[in-house]
């Protein structure tokens, strides 16, 4: 978010909602270091609130629940327990998903899930004890397994799922992004005018 949603909005909002939201993605990625400054972070406690009067004007009051508010207390929580790198929730948030997945039944997931838990466990303990087979709990990362000298593409947690479009969806689609985009704006604004010279021309020569 820090890093990258900067750039994906880079032209594609007006000036002051794009601003806005590269204040907070700034916020973000000073707290998000591995050293950070005690006294930068009182400087970022009052710029996080001037940023979040920024979004106010040009958000609806429906986006600011309590997840929007509570940046204002992440400068005061840093300052107290140190860089959040190690006290997010990202690992458990990533494992409640593996737990999910656990559920068949879902009149009794909790039962699903202490019953799956077990039967993993007791195998990767046998596991332990045969030989010429590797053990369950220890399988390598999703993108060890291509080690070279090249960068390679990583793989996604989950598999996508496809959606195929008909022909008029896809013209509603390429119509929607023309509309849309900033490079098409000034062709779209030179056809407009033209439309409406003809149409005045037009009704003043009937």
């Amino acid at each position: 978010m820090q890093q990258l949603l900067s750039v994906a909005l880079r032209g594609l909002l007006p000036k002051g909602p794009r601003n806005s939201i590269f204040k907070l993605c700034s916020f973000f990625n000073e707290i998000c270091q591995g050293v950070v400054d005690r006294n930068k972070v009182e400087i970022l406690e009052e710029d996080v609130a001037e940023t979040l009067c920024m979004l106010e004007r040009y958000f609806p009051p429906s986006f600011f629940d309590i997840m929007v508010h509570l940046t204002i207390h992440i400068g005061r929580e840093v300052r107290l327990c140190g860089p959040v790198q190690y006290r997010w929730m990202y690992p458990f948030e990533r494992y409640m998903k593996v737990l999910k997945g656990y559920v068949m039944n879902r009149a009794r997931p909790e039962g699903c899930i202490a019953e799956r838990y077990i039967v993993e466990e007791n195998a990767m303990f046998c596991s332990k004890y045969i030989k010429q087979v590797s053990e369950i709990g220890s399988k390598p990362a999703r993108n060890e397994e291509y080690e070279s000298d090249f960068l390679v593409a990583g793989r996604t947690i989950s598999k996508g799922k496809s959606l195929v479009l008909s022909n008029e969806m896809l013209k509603v689609a390429h119509r929607d992004v023309l509309l849309n985009s900033v490079e098409v704006a000034p062709y779209v604004q030179y056809l407009c005018e033209v439309y409406t010279f003809w149409d005045f021309k037009f009704f003043e020569i009937s």
